[in-house]
């Protein structure tokens, strides 16, 4: 099993939107880094563990705790020419980007941004880095254990 952080803008997507939809799952449609979209295609899981953080707003942090819920699959919205994530490169007969379903587990306290830089264990975690702007990161399982424990 892996873990995860994977950064959602709530004004987009928030984890309260998450908790509205039909089985809590949301696909995690509109990455358009490779490394971020590598991620998702070759390294995560079914059931792996997922950080849910809302970035880009005025107090980003960890939201909640979720988890993987799908296979990876091509992501719809880089063949809609009216998407904002519309790729004209990308044909359905060999998509660029793929994206998975994530499954909100639980709603979480705000763990913020300010209180992850306070705490020792977390000072090599990959959103905590400067310059560190990719929305999908791998998280160690010490990390994992320790925020999980943190919003216990």
């Amino acid at each position: 099993m892996r873990y995860w952080l994977m950064k959602s803008e709530p004004s987009d997507v928030s984890v309260d939107d998450v908790a509205a939809m039909p089985k809590k799952t949301v696909n995690w449609y509109g990455v358009r880094n490779f490394q971020a979209r590598n991620f998702m295609k070759d390294e995560m899981s079914v059931g792996d563990g997922v950080l849910f953080y809302h970035s880009s707003c005025p107090e980003p942090g960890v939201v909640g705790i979720a988890e993987v819920a799908s296979a990876p699959y091509p992501d719809p919205t880089q063949f809609d020419r009216k998407s904002p994530y519309y790729d004209a490169k990308s044909k359905p007969e060999a998509p660029r980007w793929q994206h998975v379903d994530v499954r909100l587990v639980k709603k979480t306290r705000l763990l913020g941004l300010p209180e992850l830089r306070t705490i020792p264990e977390l000072a090599e975690m990959r959103v905590l880095q400067k310059g560190n702007r990719l929305s999908i990161t791998p998280v160690s399982a010490a990390e994992w254990r320790k925020i999980t424990s943190l919003l216990a």
